[in-house]
């Protein structure tokens, strides 16, 4: 792996645990909320979390090529 490669995925690989903790932090604030009631809110929520999981996939995945 050149160096471009390494800063590239050192980079991704911190993004990708800041996405990480924000999804953690968004779902333990949608957990409190549907606790007092908001459960739409709550479904809601959740729903857009999938679309983090999917590109936290992607961001992984990317993270390896650059490593191998």
């Amino acid at each position: 792996m050149d160096d471009q490669n390494a800063a590239i995925a050192d980079t991704l690989e911190l993004l990708h645990m800041n996405q990480i903790a924000l999804r953690a932090a968004i779902e333990e604030v949608s957990t409190w909320i549907r606790q007092r009631g908001s459960v739409h809110v709550h479904d809601s929520t959740m729903t857009c979390l999938q679309a983090l999981d999917g590109n936290a996939d992607a961001i992984a995945t990317a993270i390896e090529r650059l490593r191998s």
